[in-house]
């Protein structure tokens, strides 16, 4: 059908302007919005603490758990967000995607692998964190997924037929030709990707969008530190491609990550918070 892909639906009724944004802006890097918030630390502390006592210590619910979780109820609420440009149109994806890039081991040196999840509305938090262990566990172990294989396999071939390649999925993109399995298991293909730069000791930076696929979103994690009043706080560094939605719409959407996160007994209860007035 016209304006369905694979992996989302095209999005009708938007204004003369905002359709006419892609062209204007044919790159997600031309049309790249940085974003930080100041997120206290407090609460979301008190709580890991308290669901994790008594708890195995590889059953434990970490603060990149927080922020995931709170990513994907407000990519699952503000559904605005969860959007993307091909071909010089806008896309509403199917479902809420999260990529996020891990250690193979905490070592200097190690691979970074990464891991690409769904992340359905109204999943509870036990659930998510058991389902976003296992995963990376067997990632961490060895598994191999389809698009491993697919980067592997291209890099047996010289760079200009790797070029050519790249360039004939890029164009098939555009024209909605992939196929659904490449799509899913593809982590440049997501709502957002994440970087917990706090976990190896590193202050909030910014990270670029990729031109290739479809992912609108990176987030950055910066580690935990005390702000100037003594409250402890970490810093989250938001890119997005101000074409998919217009700043007051996003900032509110990307200030819900941070009001859920400093009420996390809203990721547990399943009870939605409140946002600012459209």
């Amino acid at each position: 059908m016209f304006g369905r892909r694979a992996d989302g639906e095209l999005v009708t009724g938007l204004s003369r302007t905002h359709q006419f944004m892609p062209f204007i802006s044919p790159r997600r890097n031309d049309s790249n919005f940085l974003y930080s918030m100041n997120v206290e630390a407090g609460p979301a502390l008190e709580f890991l603490e308290r669901y994790n006592e008594g708890r195995p210590r590889d059953q434990w619910l970490s603060m990149f758990n927080l922020v995931l979780a709170s990513l994907a109820r407000c990519f699952n609420e503000r559904p605005g967000v969860n959007r993307f440009v091909v071909g010089g149109r806008l896309y509403q994806r199917d479902g809420v995607w999260i990529t996020y890039s891990a250690k193979q081991e905490m070592l200097d040196g190690a691979p970074i692998l990464t891991v690409k999840n769904a992340f359905p509305e109204g999943e509870k938090l036990d659930e998510m964190v058991t389902r976003l262990r296992n995963a990376l566990l067997a990632r961490r172990r060895g598994k191999v997924t389809q698009s491993d294989k697919e980067v592997k396999l291209a890099l047996q071939f010289p760079p200009l037929l790797v070029k050519v390649g790249v360039w004939a999925l890029d164009r098939a993109n555009r024209f909605g030709l992939l196929p659904k399995a490449m799509i899913d298991d593809d982590p440049m293909f997501a709502s957002v990707f994440v970087a917990d730069l706090g976990s190896v000791g590193l202050s909030v930076g910014y990270h670029h969008l990729w031109e290739y696929g479809t992912c609108s979103h990176f987030v950055v994690i910066g580690q935990l530190y005390e702000r100037h009043d003594g409250v402890k706080v970490f810093d989250l560094g938001c890119n997005y491609d101000e074409r998919v939605a217009d700043g007051l719409y996003a900032a509110i959407s990307l200030e819900g990550i941070k009001g859920y996160v400093e009420h996390p007994e809203f990721l547990m209860t399943g009870e939605k918070l409140e946002y600012r007035d459209r």
